[in-house]
């Protein structure tokens, strides 16, 4: 959208914004997965950590991983920074999936499908996940399949609304204006 899509501006406030609102009473920390220069985040008053080498969405992931697992973590969740409208449910839904899957993975998914970039991950993933980034995949639904995450089902499918065009943000400011 012709800037860094975090601050892009939603109700006179950048999408990162909206996104730790939804994100923080759900989580014990919270750390911004970005590349580039981390001082942007500065105002933000949360840890910044880069990929190692960047192939996408499964770099941050595994960056995260890494910290988190450093930290004393055992899970990470992870959600992209245009999806203002998570659910506040989010956390406790993902961890209740992961349950019923054999490597404690679990992802997003309503009725418009899969939200792979919203998922919770297990820290003791971060090694297989190494392997496949360094084999050359990246795409997050060819690792969660064969890690066979489970799905939480969510039944409002604007909690995941991505705002990838000004159309996209035109549309979530309406949906704003119309919840008050």
């Amino acid at each position: 959208m012709g800037a860094d899509k975090g601050f892009v501006q939603l109700a006179g406030r950048p999408l990162i914004a909206h996104v730790l609102d939804r994100l923080e009473p759900q989580v014990d920390r919270v750390l911004i997965s970005a590349n580039g220069d981390p001082a942007r985040f500065a105002g933000l008053g949360r840890p910044v950590v880069a990929d190692a080498r960047a192939q996408g969405p499964l770099s941050g992931v595994l960056a995260a991983l890494t910290l988190a697992a450093a930290q004393g973590a055992t899970h990470l969740v992870s959600t992209p920074v245009d999806t203002p409208f998570l659910p506040g449910d989010l956390v406790p839904q993902l961890l209740l999936a992961a349950e019923g899957s054999p490597q404690g993975l679990a992802l997003a998914s309503d009725a418009t499908g899969d939200h792979p970039a919203t998922a919770i991950w297990p820290v003791g993933l971060a090694p297989a996940l190494a392997a496949f980034l360094a084999g050359g995949q990246a795409r997050i639904t060819r690792f969660t399949d064969a890690h066979q995450a489970a799905r939480a089902h969510f039944p409002d499918p604007r909690a995941f609304l991505n705002l990838n065009t000004p159309e996209d943000l035109a549309a979530a400011e309406a949906l704003l204006k119309g919840a008050g």
